[in-house]
């Protein structure tokens, strides 16, 4: 297996081939293995933590290789592992599914569904000899595997009579012998170069509460056993792994070979998604959770789907994104900037444009009427004609960008200064005229006068001016606060074997701005509306913590874009 980074510049804006599909369709070809059959796929989560997107790549094939051939794809938690599962994720990974845009219809399955079935299964092949109960401890299994140069020594055990087994395989089953005391081991080809067909285990005693069987089982199957099972119980025609268990295929099509198995499912692997300055292990997403170092499973930082979403993601851009990325038999890394000019293109399209001061300084325009306020009408998205106007308030005091005013500007600064002129955006053209300081020298109130001749911005006398600058009205502008993102890792690849990546949380991946003013349209606002501050960037509505009287913000992504198509 060979691992690829993928540079910013070798992306393309076209859509990718798709081998899998390339498979499927010689497959239901006329004389392929499943011609005239409907194709059938399945996503199979373990509900034991929040999907991430990593996940979203698999949701995306599966769900969309059905929908390409009018087919079907299931849902199925994979609880073969009690003592990690809980319903919470269970719920949660339907919420993040249907916040794709896929829905599974009635096809809503769990692999406990099937244990009566894999443990007759399990029987079948104990009587026609091709498992074996074994007493061997896990240290005394690892000891015998062999290498890879090496053939693995045979369990004492191996030879056992099928009847003594199937008596054994019986008694585990209702809980005659403590934890790890016996397996149920498949007897296959102890000289394999596949270390996965050395008599692999198929069934551990693991006395653990099922979130759905509660104490019924006190065996549970393998997932190398279980899972073929499952696509074969399922109908499932292709079962789409990541790259991971194309070492496991050999196996699973030894369990559909051996089995009375009511379908014949097709293995296809592809490459896992890789995302640099993230990490996509749930071990370790769970860690950060346990550990405080992120707010839980949807702080806007995390790779997670609901923490995407609470940041302002679209299904549309993850979509998009996944699509454009292509799949491949290659592991490889994705900028993460080719993730933010997804969403920046989407957001582009259909974010509402608004005004909105994240460090503000009050402005007083001195020549202006005291007392008098009037009102500007604006696009709410000139990309979306259709989206309407709104009306903004105007009067003598506004917020200004602390940035947008300096005392002694450098070389090629456009904005306020003293003696300089800006245009208020959509508003009147400004002649700075001077600041108020505090006692430490801060700028508190910058000063200015109007050219009343300059409503809407315009210049009757044709002077050019080269800088313009957002406001939002003192007297109706709303407070919110503001909260900037940055990657949670300061390195590229904090999933590197040789680090700890917790040393390697980025201190400033999360900036909290108070104090700020948004524009009186977003009064009462709902989450998870998304917006294009003006000159600031895209953000949208916490879905956790903003209310109607406290507005909280996230930036979803800046304007800017580092990501470049290739030529």
């Amino acid at each position: 297996m060979t691992t690829e980074n993928l540079p910013l510049d070798t992306a393309s804006e076209s859509k990718p081939g798709n081998f899998i599909h390339d498979l499927i369709d010689a497959d239901i070809a006329e004389g392929g293995r499943y011609a005239g059959m409907t194709v059938h796929t399945r996503f199979p989560p373990e509900p034991n933590g929040y999907l991430h997107i990593g996940h979203a790549k698999a949701i995306i094939i599966d769900f969309g290789t059905a929908e390409k051939y009018g087919g079907l794809c299931n849902l199925r938690m994979d609880d073969t592992n009690p003592s990690k599962e809980d319903v919470e994720y269970v719920e949660a990974i339907q919420d993040d599914i249907r916040w794709l845009g896929y829905d599974w219809g009635d096809r809503f399955y769990y692999a406990s569904d099937f244990f009566p079935q894999m443990y007759e299964f399990a029987c079948q092949l104990i009587r026609k000899g091709l498992a074996f109960v074994c007493e061997l401890t896990p240290d005394q299994m690892r000891e015998t595997r062999g290498t890879l140069t090496t053939p693995a020594t045979p369990s004492p055990w191996r030879d056992r009579p099928a009847a003594e087994s199937l008596d054994l395989f019986q008694r585990m089953k209702t809980g005659e012998f403590p934890d790890g005391a016996m397996t149920l081991r498949a007897k296959i080809d102890l000289n394999s170069g596949n270390f996965n067909m050395r008599d692999p285990v198929i069934y551990r005693i693991l006395r653990a509460h099922h979130h759905r069987t509660g104490d019924s089982w006190c065996i549970y199957p393998m997932y190398d056993f279980a899972h073929p099972i499952e696509d074969a119980m399922e109908g499932i025609t292709h079962s789409l792994c990541s790259l991971e268990f194309e070492d496991h295929r050999p196996l699973y099509d030894w369990v559909i070979n051996n089995i009375d198995a009511p379908a014949r499912p097709r293995q296809i692997e592809f490459a896992r998604l890789g995302i640099n300055h993230t990490v996509m292990s749930k071990r370790k997403l769970r860690l950060l959770v346990e550990t405080g170092r992120v707010s839980g499973w949807d702080d806007p930082r995390m790779p997670t789907l609901c923490g995407l979403r609470r940041r302002g993601y679209t299904p549309a851009s993850i979509r998009n994104f996944i699509e454009r990325i292509g799949v491949s038999k290659v592991n490889s890394t994705v900028d993460y900037a080719f993730l933010e000019h997804c969403l920046r293109d989407d957001l582009n399209a259909n974010a509402r444009r608004v005004m909105a001061v994240i460090r503000p300084v009050r402005l007083v325009i001195d020549n202006y009427p005291a007392g008098q306020q009037e009102t500007f009408t604006i696009e709410n998205n000139p990309e979306k004609p259709e989206d309407g106007l709104r009306e903004v308030s105007f009067s003598r005091e506004l917020w200004i960008e602390a940035d947008d005013f300096m005392e002694t500007p450098f070389k090629g600064y456009f904005r306020l200064f003293p003696g300089n002129e800006v245009r208020l955006k959509t508003a009147y053209v400004i002649r700075c005229t001077g600041c108020e300081k505090d006692a430490d020298g801060r700028v508190t109130v910058v000063h200015a006068d109007y050219d009343p001749a300059t409503r809407g911005g315009n210049t009757p006398d044709g002077r050019k001016i080269k800088g313009t600058v957002h406001w939002v009205d003192a007297a109706t502008a709303v407070p919110a606060e503001v909260r900037l993102y940055d990657n949670l890792f300061s390195v590229a690849d904090p999933d590197s074997a040789d680090r700890d990546f917790l040393e390697h949380i980025n201190p400033d991946s999360l900036e909290i701005l108070r104090g700020c003013r948004v524009e009186a349209s977003l009064a009462g606002a709902a989450a998870p509306n998304s917006y294009q501050f003006l000159r600031l960037g895209y953000f949208c509505l916490d879905n956790v913590d903003s209310r109607s009287d406290a507005l909280v913000f996230n930036r979803s992504v800046s304007l800017k874009d580092s990501w470049k198509p290739k030529a």
